[in-house]
């Protein structure tokens, strides 16, 4: 009876220690193998704890789905919280249901410049972000962004400086519109509004006539005198005949000769028809751009001319017999190039 006793006690000793050495290799011996140092895990807004295992089984990121359930299970990790998460090899199922647990998401990168439309913004915005581009599309030009921006459907792409920024991946619509507003007014120094009120343009006027100098001009050297001749035209009443917002207004970008059909082209962005700025910008223009706009040259120039070649420089004049001569040069090397539209 004695030898009995002492093989069941024996036998539950050995089941304790099977279990208890289990149960520790469960919380702390390494379950995240990964082919490199780390990797990122995404969690939707909708995401549930399925969800999340469907997402670590895909990446491949953790050997034993059992031991990692015990761990949430003992952790009192029950409701997932969205957004993108860095995971590190060799982690154990206790360090990757803290970090899950914690909701402590990693920030994405996002980058923009070079756009034209609002569209594109969205487009480039929803491929670091949950949210779709065309939602986001949507709500940027709603009553409600706009209402909370003060800005218009055409005047909504200056809410936006080129820059890099960071934001989380489970960002919604108004979020964004909140962030970048901040970003905005960031921007929007004392100095810069001054230098606005200054020239009598407001925000948004100065980053529409940035956006048709960033289109004229590749060199940041020309662009304060570009910016000059438009402010000297405004002030004289003289059409801006800004061949950009011709183009915007066509919507054919591949346009390389402005012909006179397209001057004949009734749009509003249309600066040989219409007198001023355009209703909004044309482009997404660089923050030297901007500057330049406020830190315009002062001088006598009225009109300027694309100089011949692909330098992409320009002739500039004060009169208009001036201007025509250097007009004549340029459309002669566009037919000895037999650029014709």
């Amino acid at each position: 009876m004695k030898k009995i006793i002492l093989y069941f006690i024996l036998f539950i000793v050995c089941i304790g220690a099977f279990f208890g050495y289990r149960f520790y290799n469960y919380i702390f011996q390494a379950n995240v193998q990964l082919q490199k140092s780390e990797i990122d895990i995404h969690i939707p807004s909708d995401g549930t704890m399925h969800t999340l295992m469907d997402s670590l089984v895909q990446r491949n990121a953790i050997i034993d789905t059992t031991g990692f359930k015990w761990v949430a299970d003992k952790m009192k990790f029950k409701n997932v919280k969205p957004g993108k998460y860095t995971i590190q090899n060799g982690w154990t199922n206790k360090d990757l249901v803290s970090l899950l647990r914690s909701g402590r998401e990693s920030s994405v990168k996002l980058t923009f410049n070079n756009l034209r439309h609002v569209k594109d913004v969205a487009g480039v915005i929803s491929k670091a972000v949950e949210i779709d581009s065309v939602s986001l599309y949507k709500f940027l030009l709603s009553d409600e962004a706009m209402t909370m921006t003060g800005l218009t459907k055409e005047t909504m792409m200056t809410l936006f400086i080129p820059n890099t920024y960071e934001l989380y991946w489970d960002v919604n619509a108004k979020d964004i519109v909140e962030r970048f507003l901040r970003e905005r007014d960031k921007f929007w120094t004392a100095d810069r509004l001054k230098k606005a009120e200054e020239l009598g343009l407001t925000k948004e006027e100065v980053y529409t006539m940035a956006s048709i100098v960033q289109k004229e001009t590749n060199y940041n050297s020309e662009k304060p005198t570009i910016a000059g001749i438009y402010l000297n035209r405004i002030r004289k009443g003289i059409l801006l005949q800004a061949d950009p917002t011709v183009v915007f207004g066509v919507g054919d970008f591949t346009i390389r000769r402005v012909l006179n059909k397209h001057l004949k082209f009734d749009s509003p962005y249309n600066t040989y028809i219409y007198e001023g700025l355009p209703p909004g910008p044309i482009y997404m223009p660089d923050i030297s751009s901007i500057d330049a706009v406020l830190n315009a040259e002062e001088h006598d120039y009225i009109y300027f001319c694309a100089s011949p070649g692909y330098n992409g420089k320009h002739q500039f004049a004060k009169t208009l017999s001036q201007h025509l001569a250097n007009a004549r040069k340029y459309h002669k090397w566009l037919n000895d190039q037999k650029i014709y539209n």
